[in-house]
């Protein structure tokens, strides 16, 4: 298993997989052929269903720029290794084709292709919670100290520079105002419910203000502003509102914060390993539920909670998204993707709570929950994956030229 410093990638969204991913495909492709006068795109899939609400082209073009890029939209065709697959390809003057890659983004900003790993070096001997916990409890250690034990020394500098990207995402999401792009006309929140959450008493005041901070960076994220992806772009709300929510109300240390990203950061890397980050392959259970399950995990973690304590409140926050599609309103990640990202923090919050009333025992592992959800995934639809085709998406069609 590779770092968990490939589970935050910090960039511009709207999506991971849908503008990170095929941006950086499409800048490798370009290093590798300066000789190309200009390039064509094949987009398929998932990638093309909901491709212009994503940026997609936009993301591909200021790859490429200044050279000139032509697209091809191929939603009905699906590549057999991932939905979201391109196809780039280099041309010459008398528009030849000279080279061409076909690659996959497969969520998280990662990318892939038929025989390479294009990411990060396998640090992990352990590949499931299940057998890290074993360890844990052999040696009286917690999660963060396996971490640091296998990953490189500028691990805490790489966290450092994730949470303060995190804050100012929040910060900057609830200084902002208007109409996000896209079509729908839809206008940021965020600010007018951290100002009303102020009015209520503490108790209701603190689930507010954590919906306004994950609000804040969904905002952000549907306006292409900086976030982090935890485990994507599409979910980069959810694990920022609780950390920000522990450092602004609870007092919690920057150091605390940053061990509680890193454990937070190891079972998004689990669920990635062992099922997927990828709305496109398993709709949003693996994307807002992988990020509940690491902000439920990073919040238990600072509580106090015994690394059995954690491994349940992951559980539960993932146990309780499973069957959860993607299905983005004209193809955009707005609706419903933006309040998706406010309940899941707050369901974060209340699978830690849950988990602390225990002793941490438990019939159903984090590792068989991650199982169910990626067979989950499987069985959906691929109306239900990040198409634009069903469920609230539906509506879309309904709202015409907005979209």
């Amino acid at each position: 298993m590779e770092s968990i410093k490939s589970i935050y990638r910090i960039g511009n969204g709207p999506s991971s997989s849908h503008t990170m991913g095929p941006k950086k495909a499409a800048q490798l492709f370009n290093e590798r052929h300066p000789e190309a006068v200009s390039f064509r795109v094949h987009l398929y899939g998932s990638l093309a269903a909901t491709g212009k609400g994503h940026f997609t082209d936009t993301a591909i073009t200021d790859a490429f720029r200044p050279k000139a890029v032509e697209f091809l939209w191929m939603p009905e065709i699906y590549l057999p290794m991932h939905p979201n697959a391109l196809k780039l390809e280099a041309l010459n003057r008398a528009g030849q084709v000279m080279a061409e890659w076909v690659v996959y983004s497969v969520g998280g900003g990662k990318i892939i292709d038929d025989t390479t790993d294009l990411n990060e070096k396998q640090v992990y001997e352990h590949e499931s919670i299940t057998d890290i916990l074993h360890w844990i409890e052999r040696r009286g250690k917690t999660y963060w100290e396996y971490i640091q034990e296998r990953e490189e020394p500028d691990l805490w500098d790489y966290m450092n520079e994730v949470w303060r990207a995190m804050q100012k995402s929040v910060k900057e999401g609830l200084e902002n105002d208007g109409v996000l792009p896209g079509g729908l006309n839809l206008r940021r929140k965020a600010a007018s419910y951290w100002i009303k959450a102020k009015s209520y008493k503490v108790s209701l005041q603190n689930r507010c203000l954590i919906m306004s901070y994950a609000l804040a960076v969904s905002e952000q994220n549907a306006s292409g502003g900086e976030v982090v992806t935890a485990p994507t772009c599409g979910a980069a709300g959810v694990l920022p509102a609780i950390l920000y929510h522990m450092k602004t109300y609870h007092e919690f240390s920057d150091k605390n914060i940053l061990q509680a990203l890193a454990t937070a950061g190891l079972f998004g890397n689990i669920t990635r390993k062992n099922a997927s980050i990828s709305g496109a392959e398993v709709g949003c259970q693996g994307e807002v539920g992988t990020a509940c399950a690491m902000a439920a995990a990073a919040a238990n973690q600072m509580f106090g909670g015994s690394p059995q304590q954690i491994e349940y409140a992951a559980e539960m926050g993932l146990e309780h998204h499973l069957g959860l599609t993607c299905d983005p309103v004209c193809g955009l990640v707005q609706i419903p993707c933006i309040e998706r990202n406010s309940f899941g923090a707050l369901r974060a919050l209340d699978a830690n709570m849950a988990a602390m009333m225990t002793d941490g025992k438990h019939i159903i592992s984090f590792d068989k929950v991650v199982e169910t959800m990626r067979t989950t995934g499987h069985d959906l639809p691929s109306l239900y994956k990040e198409t634009a085709l069903g469920g609230l998406a539906r509506f879309g069609k309904v709202l015409g030229e907005m979209c």
